[in-house]
C-alpha cells in the first residue's frame, strides 16, 4: 500500500517551480499598479501636449526656465550631499554599538528607533519649535548667556542657517531608516569571522575595516539606495522649516500640481528627480558591488 501511494505521489505532477512566482505575484501587481505605471503616466504627461498628446519639450522648457529650478536643483543636491553621509556615519556607528549586545542594547535600540514613527511634517514642526526666535535654542543660549539677544535660525538672511536646520532635522528624522538595515545586516554575519580575526592579531579598527564592513557592503548599499532616494524627494521638513526660502524639486513638483494648476511641468519635475534617483541608485550598484556581483 505504501509502495502505492510512493508511487502515486510520484507520478503527480509538481506544482514547485510555479510557487516562487505566485508567491512574488502580489508584491509584483503592486509594483506594477501604484509605481510603475505612474511613474509611466508622469514620464509622459511631461513630454505631451494637453490638447492634442503629440510629443513636445514645452513643458520641459518650462521648468527649465522656472525662476525656481535652479535653486530647487542645487538645494536639493546639497541637502541629499550633506544628510546621507552623515546618516550613513551615525547609523553605522549606533549599529555596531548595539551589534555588541551591551547591556540595555534593545533599549539603546527602542529609542534610536523612535523617529520611525515620527511623520516628514510632525518632524519639522518639532524642530520648528526649536529653532524659531522665540523657540528651545534661543532660550537656553540666552539662559546661559551665549546670546544677548534671541537670534533667528531660519531667516531668509541665513541660508545657512536654514539648510543647516534642515539637514539637522533630517539627521535626526531618517538616520534610524539606515541604522535599522545595517543592524540586519551585521546580525547576518557570522562572529567566526570577527573572532578569527582576533585569533590572528587584528585590531578592531582592522576587523572593522577589512573584515566588517566588506560583508556588510551589500547592507549599506541598499540602505543606502533607500535614503538617498528619500532624500530626493524630502519636501514637507523643509516647507515646514523654511518655507518657500529653500526651494526642492519635490516642492516644486507640488507647487506645480496643486498652486499652478498644471499637471505637465509638475510631472517634468517628478521625471527629473526620477532620473536623479535612478542615477544615484546606478552609482550606488556599481561602486558598492560585491564581488560576486562584480564577476
Amino acid at each position: 500500500m505504501d509502495l502505492a501511494d510512493g508511487g502515486h505521489q510520484q507520478g503527480k505532477p509538481r506544482s514547485e517551480p510555479t510557487t516562487p512566482y505566485l508567491l512574488v505575484l502580489p508584491s509584483a501587481a503592486y509594483l506594477v499598479l501604484f509605481v510603475f505605471y505612474p511613474m509611466v503616466q508622469a514620464v509622459l504627461l511631461s513630454v505631451t501636449e494637453p490638447r492634442t498628446g503629440t510629443f513636445t519639450l514645452e513643458h520641459l522648457r518650462r521648468m527649465v526656465t522656472d525662476l525656481h529650478f535652479w535653486p530647487a536643483l542645487r538645494y536639493t543636491v546639497l541637502i541629499t550631499a550633506l544628510a546621507v553621509p552623515i546618516q550613513a556615519a551615525l547609523a553605522l556607528a549606533m549599529a555596531l554599538l548595539i551589534n555588541t549586545r551591551f547591556p540595555g542594547h534593545p533599549y539603546f535600540l527602542y529609542v534610536c528607533a523612535i523617529p520611525l514613527a515620527v511623520s516628514d511634517l510632525a518632524a519639522g514642526l518639532i524642530w520648528l519649535s526649536l529653532f524659531t526666535e522665540r523657540g528651545y535654542l534661543n532660550a537656553i543660549l540666552l539662559r546661559v548667556g551665549l546670546l544677548s539677544s534671541p537670534f533667528n535660525f531660519l531667516s531668509y538672511e541665513s541660508p545657512g542657517w536654514l539648510v543647516g536646520a534642515i539637514v539637522a532635522t533630517e539627521v535626526w528624522r531618517a538616520t534610524a531608516i539606515v541604522m535599522v538595515v545595517l543592524v540586519a545586516g551585521l546580525q547576518l554575519i557570522p562572529r567566526d569571522y570577527a573572532e578569527t580575526a582576533a585569533v590572528f592579531g587584528a585590531s578592531a579598527w582592522r576587523t572593522l575595516w577589512h573584515v566588517t564592513l566588506p560583508l556588510l557592503r551589500s547592507s549599506l548599499q541598499t540602505a543606502l539606495i533607500i535614503r538617498t532616494v528619500l532624500a530626493f524627494q524630502l519636501f514637507a521638513t523643509v516647507v515646514t522649516l523654511s518655507g518657500r526660502l529653500v526651494p526642492v524639486l519635490a516642492g516644486e513638483t507640488y507647487f506645480w500640481y496643486s498652486l499652478y494648476r498644471n499637471p505637465h511641468v509638475a510631472s517634468a519635475y517628478a521625471t527629473l528627480v526620477l532620473l536623479l534617483s535612478a542615477a544615484v541608485t546606478w552609482v550606488y550598484l556599481r561602486t558598492l558591488r560585491t564581488p560576486e556581483e562584480a564577476a
